[in-house]
């Protein structure tokens, strides 16, 4: 499977429709995506994640601008496309960090809503309300499941996508340079403790005075880092083995061995 992640910048002085049309260029004028089976972006690319000022003025509806746009790109480069995630605003008027995955006929494939807010140093949780399911979804034919950011911290979150039969799992980010080193962490724990394929884009550049980390990666199941990139805008392309995690939990059954689950007492465990 050919992997391409599209780290972004969202610089404050951008408007959104000048940033979209922007990434549009850069996506369709690509040619290497021709040849690529899952095209991902970052976290809140189109509002900015640290412009929590302008979330509310700047959140769409489901199907709307970010949505439309990967639409055009799926169909374009005939790829699977990852959007990032955009500030959806639900029938209700609540806010949403969305993410959503799109087949390369435009077909929904998967969409989630991030369940775990951040607080730390940033108003997330204050403004949005958090998702309440997983997302899950056939790419290129493997169960896929789909995570954000701040999701990296909660291993249970990615065991229960492991439950549905996940065998890769997509992260989008907007994870701060200062936690570089949390992020490689997590992002190869995670691959490792569930045995997966772990596919992670992260944005660059400074928002609202915030660097952001770039180093988008994809780790194997073995902890091996297939690639990761650097801390500038641009595409990184990776070749991934998507029967890595299959064969690797047939060679080393890690997960068949588990006593524990939510559904496990204390006695039952003992």
């Amino acid at each position: 499977m050919q992997i391409a992640l599209l780290q972004l910048a969202s610089p404050d002085h951008e408007s959104v429709r000048d940033r979209l049309a922007r990434v549009d260029r850069t996506v369709l004028a690509e040619r290497a995506l021709r040849d690529v089976d899952l095209l991902v972006l970052p976290e809140m690319w189109t509002a900015g994640y640290f412009s929590f000022e302008q979330y509310a003025e700047r959140a769409e509806p489901f199907e709307g601008a970010t949505l439309a746009a990967a639409r055009t790109w799926a169909t374009a480069v005939q790829a699977f496309v990852h959007v990032g995630s955009f500030v959806e605003v639900d029938a209700a008027g609540r806010l949403h960090n969305t993410s959503v995955v799109l087949a390369p006929d435009g077909a929904l494939v998967a969409e989630y809503r991030k369940v775990h807010l951040f607080g730390y140093g940033s108003r997330e949780s204050q403004l949005l309300t958090p998702g309440d399911s997983i997302g899950v979804g056939p790419v290129a034919g493997v169960p896929t499941g789909v995570t954000t950011c701040y999701d990296l911290r909660f291993p249970e979150l990615y065991r229960s996508l492991v439950d549905e039969g996940v065998e890769q799992v997509v992260v989008c980010a907007a994870w701060p340079a200062a936690r570089l080193e949390h992020w490689r962490l997590f992002t190869s724990a995670r691959a490792v403790e569930q045995q997966v394929n772990l596919i992670a884009c992260n944005a660059v550049g400074e928002q609202q005075g915030v660097l952001l980390g770039g180093h988008s990666r994809v780790v194997a199941p073995t902890g091996e880092v297939i690639v990761e990139a650097g801390a500038d805008e641009g595409f990184t392309y990776a070749d991934l083995d998507p029967t890595l995690p299959r064969a690797f939990r047939a060679e080393f059954p890690a997960l068949a061995d588990r006593r524990w689950s939510a559904t496990t007492t204390t006695k039952e465990y003992a």
